[in-house]
């Protein structure tokens, strides 16, 4: 599974401590497997009556904004980021369809996937849970679609440039006109080459604050924004919020907690 699933984790609360947090684009899919108290609610940032009545396990594609997510607390469920390719294989469904969209995991798995959940949640220890996850999770990546050779190459190319390496350089390098690339890409991946690049310099900037001291001219530089003032704006559209109170604020797999 390692080409397709980029993390994968079980956690559980403690304590049950309600919580609030904005989660911001990563680049990648999520599938959050709920086995205890479902979320309070999950909303995209920014827009009118964006509350979202998937509450329990959950499926999100690609995103270019921020979404907040709230939790009653006594949290306990497995979660996974995906690789937009990976996601296109275990989904079966055009990326493009699940893009800044929150859904119920049943109506894209089928179901089959609310039977696991509640296998999963009535299992109590990790160990066989994990092996009951892993042999659906390989079934379902066995028998998904394979994306276009051409889209692998150029999600390739974005993804070790982190976001650095023009379109239309993309596009000459998988041997596709521009537009035929956007379609195609947008479709397997979810979002366009140029959309996901920003996402990819900003989570790269991300990771760079993250590590401290960083100076933020020379941040912008090493990140691909124009100037310190580009790197501002994107993380105030990316994100909601600036550099300096990203690297303030807690961060843990694409969460922020100010």
């Amino acid at each position: 599974m390692r080409p397709f699933v980029r993390d994968y984790a079980g956690y559980w609360d403690e304590v049950a401590s309600p919580y609030r947090v904005r989660l911001v684009p990563t680049g990648r899919a999520v599938l959050v497997l709920n086995l205890r108290k479902p979320f309070a609610q999950v909303s995209r940032l920014g827009t009118v009556n964006s509350g979202s009545e998937v509450v329990g396990s959950l499926i999100a594609g690609l995103e270019d904004g921020p979404r907040l997510c709230e939790h009653p607390g006594g949290q306990e469920a497995i979660r996974l980021e995906l690789t937009p390719l990976g996601a296109y294989r275990l989904f079966a469904v055009p990326m493009s369809e699940l893009t800044n969209t929150v859904v119920d995991v049943c109506d894209v798995l089928g179901p089959a996937a609310g039977l696991l959940v509640e296998r999963l949640a009535n299992t109590c220890d990790w160990a066989p849970r994990f092996d009951l996850l892993d042999a659906a999770l390989l079934t379902r990546f066995e028998l998904g679609p394979d994306t276009a050779p051409e889209v692998d190459h150029a999600w390739k190319l974005l993804s070790d440039a982190a976001g650095t390496i023009p379109v239309a350089r993309i596009a000459d390098r998988v041997g596709w006109s521009q537009k035929h690339l956007v379609r195609r890409f947008t479709e397997q991946v979810g979002l366009t080459p140029k959309t996901l690049a920003r996402v990819l310099r900003f989570h790269r900037a991300v990771g760079m604050l993250g590590q401290g001291g960083a100076n933020l001219a020379e941040l912008s530089a090493a990140c691909g924004f124009y100037d310190q003032a580009h790197l501002n704006r994107e993380f105030r559209a990316l994100a909601g919020v600036t550099p300096g109170q990203m690297a303030v604020a807690r961060w843990a797999e694409g969460a922020l907690s100010f």
